[in-house]
């Protein structure tokens, strides 16, 4: 099973207030929090032999290939930058995500339930309109489930078809979604708690410095 990762570049720390106004600070950047879980979620899949690929993703500038390689860092095997000097709206990450998807045919989807800059909390959901499939957002849980067929013609070839279980955080509670795949998934905060980069800050292996880079974000608008 391969598994798409959308993952996206934000602004990472406090903001510093001395006698009421905001400090003077050199922005630091880090992976949107919640993409952290769904890569996490992604690489834990892997772990468990459920899935052979994992292929990050980042829109924007060429500064975001810092973020994918942090994702290379974290387990995923490959990376994939859609170059974009001006600042994309869901609809559009929707749209290239979903030409990406097309292009890549991942069995999965995964990405945060929003980033912590816009909280627009739609990209996933426009993404599954798009590509017509099944979604489970605000995922605290996910488990991959074989069914087996038990009509005679499969059962002679051993078939079955693979579904997802996914757990959703609503206001009442929980429920439980069973979908066919492909799939788009949107991780929550209980899905997981995420590993860390190498603390220390020693450089990273020579498998994580190379980013692919994909056509102009307009060419991809164009092909979706």
């Amino acid at each position: 099973m391969k598994i798409l990762v959308a993952v996206k570049r934000v602004i990472d720390g406090p903001i510093r207030v001395a006698k009421g106004k905001i400090e003077p600070v050199v922005p630091k950047f880090s992976m949107n929090p919640f993409d952290s879980i769904a890569l996490e979620e992604a690489v834990r899949l892997k772990e468990k032999n459920l899935a052979k690929e994992i292929l990050a993703v980042s829109m924007g500038p060429r500064a975001v290939q810092d973020t994918l390689r942090t994702a290379l860092a974290l387990g995923a095997d490959r990376a994939l930058h859609i170059p974009s000097e001006t600042e994309l709206e869901p609809l559009a990450v929707a749209r290239l995500m979903a030409a990406v998807a097309m292009k890549e045919a991942p069995q999965m989807l995964l990405m945060g339930k929003q980033a912590v800059d816009d909280d627009s909390n739609q990209t996933g959901q426009m993404v599954a309109a798009l590509l017509g499939w099944p979604q489970g957002t605000f995922a605290s849980e996910v488990k991959i489930q074989e069914e087996e067929d038990t009509s005679s013609s499969s059962s002679s070839r051993g078939g079955g078809s693979t579904r997802v279980m996914v757990t959703r955080e609503v206001d009442k509670g929980s429920e439980v979604l069973s979908l066919s795949l492909p799939a788009v998934i949107t991780a929550d905060l209980r899905l997981n708690t995420p590993r860390f980069e190498d603390p220390l800050g020693r450089p990273l292996p020579p498998c994580c410095s190379g980013v692919v880079s994909y056509m102009h974000a307009a060419t991809w608008l164009s092909l979706s």
